[in-house]
């Protein structure tokens, strides 16, 4: 089985979108895949109730209740913030519960996290946390665009000097973006990171290396 922490170089990079294409190219090739965010903000009111966008995207049909999240807030901020307006503390306890339930006979686990790697969860822990307790080796989304081959190698720096695995980082190619330009951060990004730098723009086949790995378990 395959098991990965999605996070984001920063905000807005795509990590929503490769965390969904993963999950359906998994379904593609015949996978269970259990693919969540646990916390969500920025969720929207719908007859009452609290929808999360990137939760309702990325999970599959059989996921109901918090098997597709187990907190939605509403203003988008930073999880802790968001709780603390709220009153209603994030239990990084109440994640590890669920996700032993929704993992149970997955082939494939995707765990998006809330922003990026030092977003604060509760007082005493960031986003970077919630890999460690789940044990879970990391997948750096980042933008192909201008900027992202300092934000993604200080990424991966964090990761690794948290001492979390890095099994990727995936490079979320917009339509309009050049791809000569893509290639030039690729290369600069490898420069520094000897792990698998990966291009998604249309053909999600190019992830397959992460959801049927060589050698098995990730």
């Amino acid at each position: 089985m395959a098991r990965y922490f999605v996070t984001g170089t920063d905000t807005g990079v795509g990590k929503t979108y490769v965390t969904a294409r993963l999950a359906e190219r998994g379904r593609q090739l015949g996978k269970r895949v259990f693919a969540w965010k646990p916390i969500e903000t920025g969720c929207e009111l719908v007859n009452g109730a609290r929808l999360g966008a990137d939760q309702e995207v990325i999970s599959s049909e059989w996921q109901k209740g918090e098997l597709r999240g187990v907190y939605r807030f509403v203003r988008p901020v930073a999880p802790l913030v968001a709780a603390e307006e709220e009153e209603c503390p994030i239990e990084p306890g109440r994640i590890e519960e669920v996700f032993q339930i929704g993992t149970a006979g997955a082939d494939l686990t995707l765990v998006e996290g809330a922003g990026g790697w030092r977003v604060p969860v509760t007082r005493e822990l960031d986003m970077s946390g919630i890999a460690r307790m789940l044990e879970l080796p990391v997948i750096v989304v980042a933008r192909g665009s201008l900027g992202t081959i300092n934000h993604t190698l200080l990424t991966v720096e964090a990761v690794l000097r948290d001492l979390q695995t890095v099994a990727a980082v995936v490079l979320s190619c917009k339509p309009t973006e050049d791809a000569a330009f893509v290639e030039q951060n690729v290369r600069e990004i490898g420069r520094r990171f000897s792990g698998r730098v990966i291009e998604l723009w249309n053909d999600p086949t190019v992830l397959d290396e992460l959801i049927e790995p060589l050698g098995g378990q990730v």
